[in-house]
């Protein structure tokens, strides 16, 4: 009997008591019924959960629950963005929330020990989807994709300490626009910047730098510096933190934890210390040690381009080169980018928030091709939205201001003065339904008037339709303005495009 081994043993004396109870009258003899049975062991798993000490009913860490207040300027916030999306002629796709572990393992570099594995269910060893690039990666190569737009809003989990104070968490959302194809140099990048301005400055955040480097121009520096090739990634991944850390914290984790020598991090830290716009690029092509470099030149070559188109899309102003940038997934191959904000609007008296990056992406020309049998490589370049820390900045800032947010969408209610009107009452809210206006009533045979109307103003509804034994007796319905507070009556016939009128002049 399986189901005795989930018992807990300080149940087995609830169990025993339940199964000595007289047995159930289609039992015969001794024998119990199964469903005796697990009605017992039930029972008795609740009487055991139920002595449980100490249990706090809590969302897990990392995670938070959804308010209907939140979800109303979440949905805000996603709109914005996917209409950018759309603008720029992405279609919208999906992934599962698992992948096969090996599908998602080697790709993240040193954030690869922050995966949520899942236990072996059948054979298959699973993980949470780390980020929405790998799987669209993998999406690419098993279907042969060669050429995609594409955009996907969804879930993704990182087992990192969380900063909620800050809007990071283990389980957040991510909004992603990719170009997938063969093209020609930097236009498809260009005009992921340009999309990345248009949600930022679209979503009012205040102003905002987007930080653009190579990792070709990464590389080289690494190079020249005297970085063993070996130590590339690792070393790419502390530069990666310099903007949470001090260059001090961040030299003395390449010396110390990664056995990078100091002379060759003080070289690094002369050239991570440079920003500024074309002007700087074409400085670099006269750096005595950077200039003998390859990888470098080519990458330097790609941004000078890549200024170029962002000068005539209107937006250079806003994009900074900076040598600082590492980005540190291992899967960028190319131009890599990420938007900070300069500081968020704030009251008087108000800290002002920092919450990091709000927007990030890059070029990742091989990933398609190590799901490929044949290493058949599609180029590609995105980016990513955090939505997570811009709703915290959009949460906070109303909090500041005393907004309110309304909850729902309905445009009338359905109200009557007296009592039996509830067929009436019914018959109008489904022709107001089915004519596509959004409608509600009270749940109730016979509500009070002034409970209906109460429940208009506190949830911000614009106008009321009122039968009563008048307005049946006449043939009207009375439209009421919620915020005017005056009545009209309208034949009954007329009351829905009467209604629908108003509607489109407010």
């Amino acid at each position: 009997m399986p189901l005795l081994g989930l018992l807990p043993r300080r149940a087995w004396a609830s169990l025993l008591s339940q199964l000595l109870r007289p047995p159930c009258a289609s039992c015969t003899g001794a024998v119990r019924c199964q469903s005796q049975v697990a009605e017992a062991v039930l029972t008795s798993q609740l009487k055991a959960h139920q002595e449980k000490p100490n249990f706090i009913i809590k969302t897990p860490k990392g995670t938070r629950d959804l308010s209907p207040q939140h979800m109303v300027v979440r949905e805000k916030i996603l709109d914005l963005v996917i209409s950018c999306f759309k603008r720029h002629g992405a279609k919208g796709m999906d992934t599962p929330a698992f992948e096969l572990k090996e599908t998602l393992t080697e790709k993240y570099g040193e954030d690869s020990g922050l995966m949520y594995d899942l236990k072996d269910q059948g054979g298959e060893l699973l993980s949470l989807r780390y980020d929405l690039t790998v799987p669209f990666a993998r999406y690419l190569a098993m279907n042969k994709v060669k050429k995609m737009k594409r955009y996907h809003v969804g879930k993704v989990w990182r087992r990192e300490s969380p900063t909620i104070v800050q809007g990071r968490y283990r389980e957040f959302c991510q909004c992603d626009f990719d170009i997938a194809g063969q093209f020609d140099p930097m236009i498809p990048d260009a005009e992921c910047l340009k999309i990345m301005c248009e949600i930022l400055s679209g979503l009012q955040l205040g102003d905002f730098l987007i930080k653009v480097n190579d990792r070709r121009i990464v590389d080289g520096m690494f190079a020249v510096c005297g970085v063993p090739e070996s130590k590339f990634r690792a070393i790419c991944s502390s530069i990666d933190k310099l903007d949470k850390m001090a260059w001090k914290d961040v030299r003395h984790e390449m010396v110390v934890k990664k056995g990078l020598a100091p002379e060759v991090a003080d070289r690094i830290g002369d050239y991570v210390q440079c920003h500024g716009g074309v002007s700087l690029v074409e400085q670099m092509f006269q750096d005595p040690r950077l200039s003998q470099n390859k990888q470098a030149l080519e990458g330097l070559g790609d941004l000078k381009l890549l200024f170029e188109y962002l000068t005539l899309f209107g937006i250079a102003d806003k994009i900074s080169f900076d040598l600082s940038l590492a980005r540190g997934l291992d899967y960028y191959t190319g131009v890599i980018y990420e938007a900070m904000l300069l500081q968020t609007p704030t009251q008087a008296g108000e800290e002002p928030l920092n919450v990091g990056s709000v927007a990030a992406g890059g070029r990742y020309d091989g990933l398609v091709g190590m799901f490929d049998p044949k290493g058949h490589k599609v180029p590609c370049v995105g980016l990513s939205i955090g939505v997570e820390r811009i709703f915290y900045i959009v949460e906070q800032r109303m909090k500041t201001k005393g907004e309110k947010v309304r909850t729902t969408e309905t445009q009338v209610f359905v109200a009557t003065p007296q009592k039996n009107f509830l067929q009436e009452r019914l018959k109008l809210i489904a022709e107001l339904w089915d004519s596509g206006i959004k409608a509600e009533m009270l749940y109730k045979n016979n509500p009070k008037l002034l409970t209906q109307l109460h429940y208009c103003e506190s949830t911000g509804i614009p106008l009321v339709v009122i039968i009563g034994e008048q307005e049946l007796k006449e043939g009207v319905i009375k439209i009421r303005s919620v915020a005017s507070r005056e009545e009209v009556a309208i034949k009954r016939e007329n009351f829905v495009a009467e209604i629908q009128k108003r509607l489109s002049e407010s």
